[in-house]
């Protein structure tokens, strides 16, 4: 039998429980996914922050390093799922929020939905593996549990333009890979 769409836990994590994505009621749509590790998630409202939004809030001059420090700190977390995903050549995976996260954790994808190709599927640079990129953007630290539930996928066919120009370049990587 054709496998037309799925999820498998990645090699690195082959020995270890991990439970693949389910929908949790019989009209979801998505497919929620867990943490494979426990994982600690900084609030943005932290030191370096908070400092440039003080000099700022009192017309005060920034430095450079003080704006890389807490650029640094706003960035997202890249949080494992230990599970990849294949699906047909005109399939994507949507990776896209929980409705609980922002409302209940303070829990945000900083890019609105995760896209997941066919071709992500194993490749040599991960094996695939998922990762929902989240942000904090609560007063507090977020402590994620291994098995706790940070997002969900759903599968969607998507269409092509006519006459395109197929490209010939093929995945040899993960994240940011399918750049040129």
């Amino acid at each position: 039998m054709a496998r037309n769409r799925g999820f498998e836990v990645v090699k690195r994590l082959a020995e270890s429980p991990v439970a693949l994505p389910k929908r949790q009621t019989k009209y979801a749509a998505g497919y929620d996914l867990a943490a494979s590790e426990d994982f600690t998630l900084p609030s943005i409202w932290r030191r370096n922050f908070l400092k440039v939004l003080w000099h700022l809030r009192h017309k005060e001059n920034v430095t450079d390093e003080l704006m890389l420090a807490a650029d640094k700190e706003l960035k997202p977390y890249l949080v494992p799922t230990g599970v990849k995903a294949y699906m047909r050549y005109n399939e994507v995976l949507m990776l896209v929020n929980r409705s609980s996260g922002p409302l209940k954790r303070r829990l945000i994808l900083p890019n609105g939905v995760g896209v997941i190709d066919a071709d992500y599927y194993s490749n040599d640079s991960n094996d695939g593996e998922i990762f929902v990129q989240l942000v904090n953007y609560g007063l507090r630290d977020v402590k994620i549990k291994k098995g706790d539930r940070i997002g969900q996928g759903i599968f969607v066919n998507y269409l092509t333009v006519d006459d395109e120009d197929e490209p010939e370049h093929d995945r040899d990587g993960g994240f940011g890979s399918s750049g040129l």
